[in-house]
C-alpha cells in the first residue's frame, strides 16, 4: 500500500507501547489513533498516515457497526473499526483499508 508523506505539525506526544492510544499494524509501520488521526513515525517526526488512492478491502463479508466487536475508532468525519490489523472505513457500499 503507498501512502502520502504528510508531516503532522506540533505533535509534541510520543507515541509507542505504553502511551495510551490505539496502536494498530500498518503494513511495514504501527499506526497511533489519536484525536481522530492515524500517526505513524517517518524520518524523526510524526505523519498522518494516509493511503495514497482508493484501496478497496475485497470479500468483506462482515458488517461493522456498534455492537459488532471491533474496536470502533472516530477518524475525521467517519469511523473506523479495527479488524484483523487493519483500519476498515465504509465507503459506497463497500470497505476500504484506511
Amino acid at each position: 500500500m503507498t501512502l502520502t508523506c504528510t508531516k503532522h505539525d506540533a505533535h509534541p506526544h510520543t507515541h509507542g507501547p505504553d502511551c495510551g492510544h490505539e496502536a494498530v499494524p500498518h503494513g511495514d509501520h504501527i499506526d497511533y489513533i489519536h484525536d481522530g488521526h492515524a500517526h505513524r513515525e517517518h524520518d524523526g517526526h510524526w505523519d498522518e498516515c494516509v493511503p495514497a488512492g482508493h484501496v478497496t478491502h475485497d470479500d468483506h463479508p462482515h458488517e461493522h457497526g456498534p455492537g459488532c466487536g471491533h474496536e470502533a475508532v472516530p477518524h475525521g468525519d467517519h469511523v473506523d473499526y479495527i479488524h484483523d490489523g487493519h483500519r476498515h472505513a465504509f465507503h459506497d457500499g463497500h470497505w476500504d483499508e484506511h
